[in-house]
C-alpha cells in the first residue's frame, strides 16, 4: 500500500507496452481515502462509487483510466457561489417549462463509450432522452423508486474551473464529454478578473462556442440566450446574476 500526501493526485495505468500492471490499493492521508484496486477499471470504479466505502467529500473522478482526486475545499467566491447561481436560474427555469431533470453537484454521471464516471457541477436531460434510453436512471439496489447514477449521454452538464481542475476541465473532461456525446457543455473561469463563461455546442469533431450576440451566448438544449456577469456587492464580495431571455428577442 502506497501512502500519499498530496491534496491532488491521479492515478493511471502504465501506457509501455508489455509492462506488467499490478493495481494496488492506495491510501490519502489528511483526509484519509483508500482506494481499493478493483477501483482501476470503471467497472470497479463505479461499484466503489455507489459503496458505502466511497469517501462523502472531496472530488474523486475516472477519466480514461485515470482516478483524480481533489480532496481541497470547495473556493467560496470563484466556484460554490457560480455554481448556485447557474443551478438556481436553471432549476427555477425548467421548472416553469418542464423541459426534463435538472441534477445537481454530486451526482454521478456514467458513460460506457467515453470510459467516464464522474460528477459534473451540474447535468442537464431532457425527457425525450429519458424517455428513448440515451439515459437511463441507475436504482439503487434494494430500494425501490430510488436512483443513484445517471448512465448515458446527458444533454447538458457544468464545469466550473478551480486551482486544480485546469487541465481536467478545459482537456480532460472536454474531449471525454464529446466522446460521450453531450450535447452542450459549459465552462466558467470565475478566478482572474476578466471572467470567462463559454457555451460549447458539440459536433462531430469536437465542441465549439455557440452563437454569439451582443455578449449573449444562444443553449440549444434550453432555446434561449444567456449572459453570466458579476458585480462587487456588500463587503466587496461578488454577485453573480445569470441573466437569460428567449431565442426570439
Amino acid at each position: 500500500m502506497s501512502t500519499l500526501r498530496d491534496r491532488k493526485t491521479s492515478q493511471s495505468r502504465p501506457k509501455a507496452a508489455g509492462q506488467l500492471f499490478a493495481p494496488r490499493a492506495i491510501a490519502l492521508a489528511a483526509p484519509k481515502v483508500i482506494v481499493p484496486a478493483s477501483a482501476h477499471t470503471l467497472a470497479g470504479y463505479r461499484a466503489w462509487a455507489k459503496s458505502e466505502a466511497f469517501p462523502n467529500r472531496g472530488q474523486i473522478f475516472f477519466l480514461d483510466q485515470e482516478i483524480y482526486i481533489d480532496m481541497s475545499p470547495e473556493e467560496l467566491e470563484n466556484h460554490a457561489k457560480v455554481k448556485l447561481e447557474i443551478g438556481r436560474v436553471l432549476a427555477n427555469l425548467n421548472k416553469r417549462r418542464k423541459q426534463g431533470e435538472f441534477y445537481p453537484d454530486g451526482t454521478l454521471v456514467t458513460n460506457l463509450e467515453a470510459n467516464l464516471s464522474t460528477e459534473p457541477d451540474g447535468t442537464f436531460i431532457k425527457w425525450e432522452s429519458l424517455e428513448s434510453r440515451r439515459v437511463h436512471l441507475v436504482p439503487r439496489e434494494g430500494a425501490q423508486g430510488e436512483f443513484i447514477e445517471l448512465e448515458g449521454s446527458p444533454d447538458w452538464v457544468l464545469e466550473i474551473i478551480s486551482k486544480y481542475s485546469v487541465r481536467k476541465d478545459t482537456n480532460t473532461l472536454r474531449e471525454r464529454y464529446h466522446r460521450a456525446k453531450v450535447s452542450e457543455y459549459w465552462l466558467v473561469d470565475a478566478r482572474s478578473d476578466r471572467m470567462e463563461f463559454t457555451i460549447l455546442i458539440w459536433h462531430k469533431d469536437g465542441y465549439e462556442p455557440g452563437p454569439l450576440r451582443g455578449g449573449w451566448q444562444r443553449s440549444g438544449v434550453f432555446g434561449r440566450w444567456f449572459q453570466l456577469v458579476r458585480r462587487r456587492g456588500r463587503m466587496k464580495l461578488w454577485e453573480y446574476t445569470l441573466r437569460s431571455k428567449s431565442s426570439s428577442r
